[in-house]
């Protein structure tokens, strides 16, 4: 009994730890995206892309905010050279990151690997590793054999 416990603590445990690791991870963009008052606010054009950043030009739509030459943003399966995206620049930097809804969903994007990784953790810990479509070849009749 008292396995079983420990064995479900150090399930518990695990998944806190990978989800606090996923909300981790898209914080450092989530934070830029979500809390967008008195943050510099505009659009940019992709100009070019090249390993992994894309660079183009930004058009201010916040008071307060500059034009700049060139920003870089992440490059990503969405983003396209000569397309024009709305972002929000981190503050002190010259890269941007996505706004709107199309950036809240790719800011959390890595708490959402986290929740099914622990998802598959907890179903292990839990013993509840085969699901009820594995089960499905086992009904003979009344009654499950295999």
């Amino acid at each position: 009994m008292a396995l079983r416990w420990g064995r479900f603590a150090v399930m518990g445990g695990v998944a806190v730890l990978i989800l606090l690791a996923g909300v981790w991870g898209s914080w450092g963009v989530a934070q830029h995206v979500m809390l967008t008052k008195g943050r510099e606010q505009g659009t940019v054009v992709v100009a070019e892309c090249d390993g992994g950043w894309c660079a183009g030009r930004y058009a201010p739509v916040s008071a307060g905010s500059t034009a700049r030459a060139r920003v870089v943003i992440e490059d990503s399966v969405a983003v396209r050279v000569g397309g024009r995206y709305a972002v929000v620049l981190k503050p002190g930097s010259g890269e941007a990151v996505r706004s709107g809804p199309a950036g809240v969903l790719l800011a959390w994007v890595p708490l959402g690997g986290a929740l099914l990784l622990a998802s598959v953790v907890v179903a292990g810990g839990l013993g509840r590793v085969g699901g009820g479509g594995g089960r499905g070849g086992c009904w003979r009749g009344r009654v499950w054999r295999c």
